[in-house]
């Protein structure tokens, strides 16, 4: 037995709009569809269950002019229906359209790029990305830790000094000049990837004053990212130890149950009434490196500063309080970042501890 009815289908895909009327007949006996050889794909549907797709090689819709769908849902058992379309161009119209979400589907946010901003103005320590480390520069020493992530598919210096660049072509290390203007590192990571021209679906911004950097965490945030679509941000955070606890240069951050960011703070937070700090509880240490969604990225230098970015002198908080979503994955990482000159002590203490050259 065959029901019939018909619909307008409207597919937009490359830039071409295909109408076309397409009858569904509706089979009971599943033995139609064993003489069709085809190439499946099921897709889980929230809420309703999962829709297969079932495309048919092109010599197979050339004689038939037909494409199989086989769907399900909660409320019913699994139907049959057998897609006849009205003309050639609907058909490979609806191909091209099934065929693009499958490439959508597997690709999401696949194209990374890894930017390490670097200014030789800082406020706290001049010309910090060429302080020796043990005998070589910062710069370049975060440059070869992350060449390790696995997930990097191009890595970047952007920078507004020469002497940082000449440096960094030295060891071998791409190079994109940025603009002076640039107040942050999130806006120099923006203008970068503009300069590139290439696309990149996630963009890692790489302090260059994280020498110790494990490639793992890169990898880490990178994947935080692929993984929750509702989020434009991604980053790090490792246990606070109680001598940062009150060092406004190590900033601190409290996330929901989720484990996305709810506050970022100079300060101890939370904060008790006792205005101590209380060994028992896990304080959260925020790491100097961040994963952008390259889309949200393109419009940050544009998005208006907020009060408590202003306040706390943290970029993070410009993402939060314009309401964005940023996730948050918790590592295990014993260095931190370098922001004063009394901090490459510590570091090159830590490196000689863990042999590191």
């Amino acid at each position: 037995m065959i029901s019939k009815l018909k619909l307008v289908v409207t597919i937009l895909n490359q830039s071409a709009l295909f109408l076309s009327y397409v009858s569904f007949c509706k089979f009971k006996s599943p033995a139609v569809f064993a003489k069709l050889k085809a190439v499946s794909r099921t897709i889980p549907i929230k809420g309703q269950g999962e829709l297969k797709l079932i495309i048919l090689p092109l010599r197979e819709s050339e004689k038939r002019g037909s494409g199989l769908v086989e769907g399900s849902n909660s409320s019913s058992s699994s139907k049959a229906w057998l897609v006849v379309t009205h003309g050639l161009v609907a058909g490979a119209a609806i191909a091209l359209a099934a065929g693009a979400y499958l490439r959508r589907s597997s690709k999401f946010r696949s194209r990374v790029v890894g930017i390490i901003p670097a200014r030789f103005a800082s406020s706290r320590f001049q010309g910090k990305p060429l302080v020796q480390i043990l005998g070589k520069p910062m710069i370049q020493r975060t440059w070869e830790r992350a060449k390790s992530a696995t997930t990097l598919d191009y890595i970047v210096v952007a920078t507004d000094d020469e002497k940082i660049a000449e440096c960094c072509r030295g060891f071998g290390a791409n190079v994109v000049m940025t603009s002076e203007s640039c107040r942050n590192g999130t806006e120099r990571c923006s203008e970068a990837l503009q300069k590139l021209g290439k696309k990149y679906d996630i963009v890692v911004n790489i302090q260059g004053d994280e020498p110790l950097i494990e490639p793992e965490i890169i990898d880490g945030i990178v994947r935080a990212l692929q993984g929750a679509p509702d989020a434009v941000f991604s980053t790090a955070v490792t246990s606070l130890k109680p001598e940062d606890g009150f060092d406004p240069n190590r900033v601190k951050c409290v996330v929901d149950n989720h484990g996305y960011a709810i506050y970022f703070s100079r300060g101890l937070i939370p904060y008790n009434k006792s205005g101590k700090f209380n060994p028992n509880f896990p304080y959260l240490l925020h790491l100097g490196i961040q994963c952008y969604d390259s889309k949200f990225l393109r419009i940050y230098p544009g998005l208006p500063s907020t009060p408590l970015q202003l306040e706390e002198d943290l970029e993070q908080l410009k993402v939060l309080e314009n309401g964005y979503k940023m996730k948050v994955i918790k590592v295990d990482h014993d260095a931190h970042g370098v922001d004063t000159p009394e901090d490459i002590e510590k570091i090159e203490a830590l490196m000689r501890d863990k042999n590191l050259s």
